[in-house]
């Protein structure tokens, strides 16, 4: 997450990290974007902030309002709103008020839950993985220690199949799957 993070905020975007890892008794699970071919994210979206280019789904956070709907119709939940103040937007603008003296505007806590959280001066937006567009291969695919994440493209996808109906078709003859049992009436 951490490779996430700096390869964004050097690239001038949001920081807040595109991948999480839940965790449960049983192990822990990355939770990013699918990149979905229906994109309901991209379907709810009032700005048309999120499109879908070369066979993955386009957040644009300059364009994005922060009305929070595509996180909420994002079915992996991988889309988080983040107040974290992108690079390339300029420090003061004319109207600027420094939030050293808002002090009398309270400031959501730490721990509250990404949807409910406020900021004075700081717009959230939408954040969710981009797979790392701007370079050759994603920061988290590139700096996994053990090789657990990985871009699938169209042939990886084709080979899996594939091997997955190659091994089906060599199942034992005397234990086909899909097989309807034999049912004898009680008497």
């Amino acid at each position: 997450m951490a490779a996430c993070t700096q390869v964004h905020r050097q690239h001038g975007l949001q920081t807040h990290p595109r991948l999480t890892v839940e965790r449960d008794a049983q192990g822990t699970a990355p939770v990013l974007c699918r990149h979905c071919e229906d994109a309901p994210c991209a379907q709810v979206c009032p700005v048309n902030a999120i499109t879908q280019r070369n066979n993955s789904v386009v957040l644009d956070e300059v364009a994005c309002i922060g009305c929070k709907l595509c996180a909420i119709a994002c079915p992996f939940g991988a889309i988080t709103p983040s107040g974290s103040k992108p690079l390339a937007v300029p420090q003061t603008f004319a109207h600027h008020i420094p939030v050293e003296a808002l002090t009398d505007v309270p400031v959501s806590v730490a721990s509250i839950n990404p949807f409910l959280s406020w900021n004075a001066g700081v717009e959230s937006v939408a954040v969710k993985c981009d797979l790392c567009a701007f370079q050759d291969k994603p920061g988290c695919v590139r700096v996994c220690p053990t090789q657990a994440l990985f871009v699938v493209d169209e042939p990886h996808i084709a080979a899996a199949t594939e091997a997955k109906r190659r091994q089906a078709m060599m199942w034992p003859q005397g234990n086909q799957p899909f097989a309807a049992a034999e049912w004898e009436p009680k008497s």
